[in-house]
């Protein structure tokens, strides 16, 4: 099962994704916040499962301290990963969790779809 990851910058993507590969699953970040091609996300390597990281202005530049992130930007990134969101099999909002509570979050839905 491939497993798909998006969202903003500093949501927590490639995090997410690393632990779930030492966790034994094929995930990925997708870099759609850096895309204007709308579904970028399911293009290239198609997942079968979707997850979308969902974070605030305040959380990303809370987690990304001398970043060149603006209002305005993460309006940008926003839109550009609309269609994933609309898209995504699971969504977690990332503002008051650290990786561990994400990953657990997510390895207890991805436990539920096992056969």
């Amino acid at each position: 099962m491939r497993i798909g990851v998006v969202g903003v910058c500093g949501s927590g993507k490639s995090s997410l994704a690393a632990r779930l590969r030492h966790a034994g699953y094929d995930a990925h970040d997708i870099a759609q916040e850096h895309s204007y091609v709308p579904d970028m996300w399911r293009r290239i390597h198609p997942p079968d499962i979707l997850i979308y990281l969902d974070a605030s202005y305040e959380a990303v530049t809370e987690r990304r301290p001398g970043s060149l992130m603006t209002p305005r930007l993460y309006e940008q990134m926003l839109y550009q990963v609309r269609h994933a969101r609309q898209h995504a099999d699971l969504t977690v909002l990332t503002d008051a969790k650290d990786e561990e509570n994400v990953f657990m979050e997510v390895s207890s839905y991805l436990t539920l779809l096992r056969p």
